[in-house]
């Protein structure tokens, strides 16, 4: 049984209101060469929320293994078993922030959904639009009935405590 309906077409480009020109879109392994940097250039602040959780991003991820994340965030992508969305800026050059969509770890939820941006736009206008823009998209476009914000209405502390799935 999947966690998604079999007839669901998730969202390619989604326009982040408020963002600057900023957009989401699904990540691909074509990303590492814009990936690899922001989240090396963030990965004291990423490690510090999800390392406990996730174990990452290690201090030593090579540039290879960033690769093989992301062309296994694309094969997730495609087989809907979870997604991950790039935050690109208003003229493609620049990763400034993901979005992740996970089926759930934990219960009481039907989706877990997280994001980040990278150090310079911490509690900046992106950010701040992200915040506000995520829960609505996902409440509008897709169809979770309990979604939960890891990090926003539940500290990942608090959600490393609940307990796991049968």
């Amino acid at each position: 049984m999947t966690w998604l309906p079999h007839d669901f077409v998730h969202p390619v480009h989604v326009a982040v209101p408020g963002g600057g020109g900023h957009r989401l879109r699904p990540i691909s392994g074509a990303d590492a060469a814009l990936d690899y940097p922001a989240v090396m250039g963030s990965r004291e602040r990423l490690w510090s929320v999800f390392g406990p959780a996730w174990g990452w991003p290690s201090a030593t991820m090579s540039y290879e293994a960033n690769l093989a994340d992301l062309e296994r965030h694309a094969a997730e992508i495609e087989a809907h078993e979870s997604f991950n969305y790039t935050v690109e800026n208003a003229d493609r050059t620049a990763l400034r922030g993901c979005v992740y969509i996970d089926p759930p770890e934990k219960q009481g939820a039907d989706a877990e959904i997280s994001w980040w941006v990278v150090d310079d736009e911490v509690g900046g206008p992106l950010e701040r639009a992200l915040d506000v823009f995520v829960p609505r998209w996902i409440a509008g476009d897709w169809p979770f009935e309990r979604p939960r914000f890891i990090g926003r209405d539940i500290s990942w502390d608090e959600w490393t405590k609940l307990p796991d799935l049968p």
